[in-house]
């Protein structure tokens, strides 16, 4: 919701039927913060999106990067869109890079009493008073949104920032959290009083996505071996054709909600949940945005296709540092911040800091190497085609003792396998569903968390294909994980086929 500047994604909420109807894109990446913690993949993040809105056809589009993000500049750039829009038009706002808190500007406006805001470079909290207009608070966004709606335009604004909460899993990334204003300021702007009046439930064409829950902050993770924003990534991801699940050159509020909650968990391994405001498509025919030009439409009656995990550039290696061992694994070399094996210990690390493994030893390092490789190479079958499942209770990492219950519902493909991939590289059957003319839902209820401790991933492949042999090699109980990728490229590869991912992060009842 605009209030809670956890806040992350606002998107375009009517149908956009017009064939002359225009889009706008205004994009805004942070990472170099003189007065703050700079960040790694604001601005990488920020021109990933620039490029898919580009290849998807957006009619205007205006970006600032780094210093060059001040606030009138980006405020004329607005006022430009807003003027040149007209009924049945898009205005997309990204931002990426920190968000924070600050005291309310007006009295009883905010429930917590605390007004959100995004940081730009020129904001000094030592100075906050001097350099207050370097900061775009809440109640001013209210204001430009509004004026958007005025003239029956569809606001989408994508915020990858965050201001609050905490994570109980270990982390080394950076979050995109600056630090709270605790003095209390006078409004930078009219706007930023006269915007407290404008509600969220006065908008009916502005629709928020947050990064994360508002316990929660907005993590820098690691994509590709790059420092990035899950939600940004994602969103990227979707625009370029990959949320248009049936093809028809527009992405829905259902198909976007639908592929941002699958992919932020698998690339987030479950760090954050997406939370969009309001929880229903104001309509059955709610379209979020037209993809005029995306490589991925396809033609009418073309049926969609998806690309080989090797046309995606995954190369089947993993990087990987290895302390006090003389050990090499096979596969091992690939880019980007590694995964981290500390032999003495026994621990093996993802490139984000969590524990995904305890007593790794020597003898067992090599199906852990087999396990992510096989990890990485499903999240990008996912990314193209990503699945639904759910872990209750939702939490980010769970104890020894605890109960969960998971849940993969119906497909709608004919074919279901079920596996875990455990944190030893162990991999698990649960459920093979084959041949049916529709899957059926799947679920396992009071699951009991035990040793060993780590991250193990539940996995739900749903598929046309035919899956007797790898349901056959996988009820064997000897398959590896190299093995199954081995099945997996060659008969799923490129395929109709939908991937879901759960991370399940384990630890010892403290």
């Amino acid at each position: 919701m605009l209030r809670g500047l956890s806040l992350a994604l606002l998107l375009s909420a009517a149908p956009l039927s017009a064939a002359s109807a225009k889009t706008y894109a205004l994009v805004v990446g942070v990472d170099a913060y003189p007065y703050e913690v700079s960040l790694d993949g604001a601005v990488k993040d920020a021109k990933d999106v620039e490029g898919a809105l580009r290849r998807a056809g957006v009619d205007q589009m205006t970006a600032f990067f780094d210093a060059a993000a001040r606030k009138d500049d980006i405020r004329a750039a607005w006022n430009g869109f807003v003027d040149g829009a007209s009924q049945g038009d898009t205005i997309i706002f990204t931002y990426a890079g920190h968000g924070a808190q600050m005291p309310e500007l007006v009295a009883g406006d905010e429930a917590d009493r605390l007004d959100e805001f995004l940081q730009l470079p020129g904001f000094d909290r030592s100075r906050a008073a001097e350099t207050d207009h370097e900061i775009i608070v809440d109640n001013e966004l209210n204001a430009w949104f509004s004026e958007a709606e005025t003239k029956g335009v569809q606001v989408l604004f994508v915020s990858d920032s965050c201001h609050s909460g905490g994570m109980s899993r270990s982390f080394s990334g950076k979050t995109r959290l600056a630090h709270a204003v605790k003095v209390k300021l006078p409004p930078p702007s009219d706007e930023a009083v006269s915007g407290a009046a404008v509600k969220e439930a006065q908008f009916r064409k502005v629709t928020v996505l947050a990064a994360s829950l508002e316990s929660q902050p907005s993590p820098e993770v690691i994509i590709g071996g790059e420092a990035r924003g899950a939600l940004s990534w994602s969103f990227a991801r979707a625009v370029e054709g990959s949320a248009d699940r049936d093809g028809d050159g527009k992405i829905s509020r259902v198909e976007l909600e639908d592929y941002v909650f699958a992919n932020v968990k698998h690339q987030s391994e479950a760090l954050q949940v997406p939370n969009f405001t309001p929880q229903l498509p104001r309509s059955e025919d709610e379209v979020v945005l037209p993809l005029t030009r995306s490589a991925a439409v396809a033609e009418p009656g073309v049926k969609k296709t998806y690309k080989s995990i090797r046309e995606t550039g995954w190369d089947g290696k993993l990087a990987l540092s290895v302390e006090a061992s003389d050990v090499v694994p096979e596969n091992i070399g690939g880019k980007g911040v590694p995964y981290r094996w500390d032999a003495a210990s026994g621990i093996f690390y993802t490139p984000n800091g969590d524990v995904a493994g305890e007593h790794i030893d020597a003898g067992m390092i090599q199906s852990v190497v087999d396990k992510f490789i096989l990890l990485d190479f499903l999240k990008v079958m996912a990314s193209q085609n990503p699945g639904a499942v759910s872990l209750t209770p939702q939490k980010d990492i769970y104890a020894g003792g605890d109960k969960i219950s998971f849940d993969a519902p119906a497909s709608g493909y004919r074919n279901m396998v079920v596996f875990n991939l455990a944190n030893t590289g162990q991999v698990q059957l649960l459920d093979v569903q084959s041949e049916g003319t529709a899957s059926v839902e799947f679920k396992l209820a009071e699951l009991q968390v035990v040793e060993p401790f780590g991250a193990d991933h539940l996995i739900v492949i749903s598929t046309n294909e035919p899956i007797d042999a790898i349901g056959a090699a996988l009820a064997s109980k000897s398959v590896d994980a190299a093995t199954l990728l081995q099945l997996l490229s060659t008969r799923i590869d490129g395929t109709d086929t939908s991937v879901a991912i759960q991370p399940l992060y384990t630890r010892e009842k403290l």
